[in-house]
């Protein structure tokens, strides 16, 4: 309760029984009253006087918010699957601060250049080569490099465009935000929805425009250097693009429900604050 210009204040419709009054005012020393209400009663608070406080400095120290969002980038660089596979892009802690433009560029850049994204890569090129995927590429090691090359590419182009350009110019969150509350429906809904919507930089959810945009430019961009056969213009890069936001949808599912199981060393999470 704030007093009028003349001191005067009073509460209303207070619960008999004994109370206890507490004035501050900044500048002076703080003043304490109680006494017992009755039933029925009106009670009126003698005249009090606060004295000037004794003077002393207040410091405070704290980290920036930039400095804070820093400290949890570290902590999401050590998420690693079975302590190998690189689990960088969630983040455990419910109101985690948003990430500056720079900070977005570093960490899509840390996860392009991890060894496991080129494990990855050369993997998923080993089996197109396999399959005569992209037939022609053709076969051999110029054949596997080309399908090499390509995966890469799409890799850091979906990477870079959807997690980091995309989300800096439109203020978004490239980041999942585990929940791990709810009933199980509501998690599955919740993972799947993420995909096409996120976290915007102001902390409210939005249509996700980076990871939709992204994966259509980097569609888009795949046309350059696959082969001539496949690339079916718009329809390489509306496949693409779906392929990509389909398989957002499966790796969120299997944040909420499998990956932070395998995660060591990940921060407390506490569904209630959600």
């Amino acid at each position: 309760m704030l007093t009028g210009d003349d001191g005067q204040f009073s509460f209303a419709n207070i619960a008999p029984g004994s109370f206890h009054l507490t004035i501050t005012s900044a500048g002076f020393a703080t003043q304490a009253s109680s006494g017992i209400l009755r039933s029925g009663e009106i009670y009126i608070v003698p005249s009090i006087a606060l004295d000037v406080a004794t003077a002393n400095t207040e410091v405070q120290v704290g980290l920036s918010q930039t400095e804070v969002a820093e400290e949890e980038i570290k902590v999401e660089e050590k998420q690693r699957v079975l302590g190998v596979l690189p689990n960088f892009y969630v983040s455990y802690v419910p109101h985690a601060v948003p990430l500056t433009s720079k900070q977005k560029f570093k960490l899509a850049l840390k996860t392009v250049v991890d060894p496991f994204t080129f494990v990855f890569v050369g993997g998923a090129a080993g089996v197109e080569q396999a399959q005569n995927h992209f037939i022609e590429y053709g076969q051999g090691a110029q054949g596997y490099a080309k399908r090499y090359g390509a995966g890469y590419a799409d890799t850091v182009a979906g990477t870079f465009i959807g997690s980091a350009l995309l989300p800096s110019l439109l203020k978004q969150d490239p980041r999942y935000f585990y929940k791990g509350s709810g009933s199980k429906g509501s998690r599955i809904l919740y993972a799947i929805a993420n995909s096409v919507i996120c976290k915007g930089d102001n902390g409210r959810w939005q249509a996700n425009y980076s990871n939709i945009l992204g994966n259509l430019a980097a569609g888009g961009i795949s046309n350059l250097y696959y082969p001539a056969n496949d690339r079916n213009g718009a329809g390489l890069t509306f496949e693409n693009a779906a392929i990509g936001i389909g398989a957002s949808a499966v790796a969120n599912l299997f944040q909420e429900f499998v990956i932070r199981k395998l995660t060591p060393k990940v921060p407390n999470h506490d569904p209630a604050k959600l």
